[in-house]
């Protein structure tokens, strides 16, 4: 009988199990938990975003630290869901490092700096950076052929929020 009750504990997991995380808030979720583990799929955007920048080897060394700690550190909370059909938006709230307020300050003059110099200098204050400000994201998200639901490609303004530099 014990082992009746947990086969249909099970089965009623399995059958239900997948529908609870077929949510666009299962899938946010999902999204930002990456983004704190820094899973591979978040490791690669990070090296296209080192792909676009003029840093040397050590300079990417560097850059690459301070995105794994700017996603690590990022905090979130889920504010609403809308869906609509196949398509739903969820608002997120997140924390972040103020990567930007860090560097607001930073003029290049390739006059009296080198590239390497700046790029020196911009890196040391964002490896300092400790000011956090929160943002609103809306994710957008869709249901596939297999009604699963995805999260769309996200916009450079939420893109450049989760990297705190908006």
């Amino acid at each position: 009988m014990k082992y009746l009750k947990y086969g249909l504990l099970l089965l009623v997991f399995i059958c239900f199990g997948c529908e609870i995380n077929n949510t666009p808030t299962s899938k946010v979720d999902e999204l930002f938990n990456k983004y704190q583990m820094v899973d591979d799929d978040i490791s690669l955007g990070i090296t296209n975003v080192l792909d676009e920048q003029n840093y040397n080897e050590a300079q990417r060394k560097r850059y690459r630290a301070i995105l794994e700690r700017q996603y690590r550190d990022l905090s979130y909370e889920i504010k609403e869901e809308k869906v609509d059909g196949d398509e739903a938006v969820i608002t997120v709230e997140i924390e972040v490092y103020d990567y930007k307020k860090a560097i607001s300050n930073l003029t290049y003059d390739s006059s009296t700096t080198s590239l390497e110099e700046y790029n020196n200098r911009k890196l040391d204050l964002l490896e300092k950076a400790k000011d956090k400000v929160v943002y609103t994201l809306d994710i957008d998200l869709s249901k596939d052929s297999d009604g699963k639901w995805k999260v769309n490609a996200l916009s450079n303004a939420n893109l450049k929020k989760i990297q705190g530099m908006y």
